[in-house]
């Protein structure tokens, strides 16, 4: 068909020639732009900072380190506190700090289609809980956990005269599980002497429902909610002495009954194995790391925070979004 020809085709259906032609410059333009479109970043997540026991989100170090970790990866961060801070961070129950939490979670605009998480110490336990307890919470995308005692801790922090220790030791294994204690001192918590064992399910409601420990009332929504994170780093710090052992931030812990003797590594424990709250999950699925730095309890640098947090603040890629959120509303998003 001539150019006169296609001219007047175009003209007897209504459609000037001119307009066909833009429309087909449009479409090749569209086409050479597509790949720049898809290749574009997509905006990071914001993240959320649980501090640990004694601390509050105004005090100068909490600040800073939100403040670092905002800048490094271009997120927006908050830190979130329980009630007043330190003193409720020391004597409000585990179990309702994690709802304080849970609650603010929900009611915050920012988090509504996804976050990441970073908690410190006892924070961590806070945030585990908010993953696998908050119903109705948005979903969280990474959980980066700096010196959690997830396995728990078998003795007081910073004892260092022995005599006194094994006095100080012996107090605590008596009095620890007792429902006073337990209902008004946090860290009770999840204290866990591996010589008192039945008195420690008996007693502790926190780190018992945490773990998935009790074989008779283990929930699989546990589970699901956890092994649902894109991604699960678990930071120790070697010389850790706040911890006992310090291995509990990677879920190492002693052997049942055998108080001070060899640590069994995460993936020798019972709660890896049988795959209690799915960390053997993520775990084969490429989804958990496993870092140790040197230095004491939380002693972390800026190059430190820039190699091993930020890599899971910055943006990820449409692909892993949207494969995480399939997974997300499959698996994890039900109520109790």
């Amino acid at each position: 068909m001539g150019a006169m020809q296609q001219q007047r085709s175009c003209r007897r259906r209504g459609i000037p020639l001119f307009s066909v032609l833009s429309l087909l410059l449009f479409a090749l333009l569209w086409l050479c732009a597509l790949p720049h479109i898809q290749a574009s970043p997509s905006k990071p997540f914001p993240f959320i900072v649980l501090h640990g026991i004694g601390d509050q989100c105004k005090n100068e170090g909490i600040m800073k380190f939100t403040e670092v970790l905002s800048e490094m990866s271009g997120a927006e961060g908050h830190c979130m506190s329980v009630g007043n801070g330190w003193r409720d961070s020391y004597f409000t129950h585990l179990e309702k700090q994690a709802a304080i939490i849970c609650q603010k979670v929900r009611e915050k605009p920012e988090l509504q289609d996804g976050y990441n998480i970073v908690g410190l110490s006892q924070g961590s336990m806070i945030a585990r809980a908010v993953i696998e307890w908050c119903p109705g919470g948005p979903p969280v995308y990474n959980f980066v956990s700096l010196g959690g005692p997830h396995a728990g801790i078998a003795a007081v922090p910073l004892c260092v005269v022995m005599s006194l220790c094994r006095l100080i030791n012996a107090v605590i294994g008596r009095f620890v599980y007792t429902q006073i204690v337990q209902n008004h001192l946090a860290p009770s918590g999840y204290i866990k002497i591996p010589t008192e064992l039945s008195r420690y399910y008996k007693g502790t409601s926190f780190l018992p429902r945490l773990n998935n420990e009790i074989a008779m009332s283990r929930n699989e929504i546990y589970k699901k909610r956890l092994s649902s994170l894109n991604h699960l780093t678990l930071i120790m710090f070697t010389e850790d002495v706040i911890l006992t052992p310090p291995q509990t931030a990677w879920f190492g812990y002693y052997a049942n009954n055998d108080f001070g003797g060899e640590i069994l590594p995460a993936n020798e424990t019972d709660l890896y194995k049988e795959d209690w709250i799915g960390l053997q999950t993520l775990d084969k699925a490429g989804k958990l790391s496993f870092v140790a730095l040197p230095g004491n309890h939380l002693s972390i640098s800026e190059t430190e925070m820039e190699d091993h947090i930020v890599p899971f603040l910055v943006a990820p890629s449409e692909s892993s979004r949207v494969t995480w959120m399939d997974s997300f509303h499959s698996n994890a998003q039900m109520d109790f």
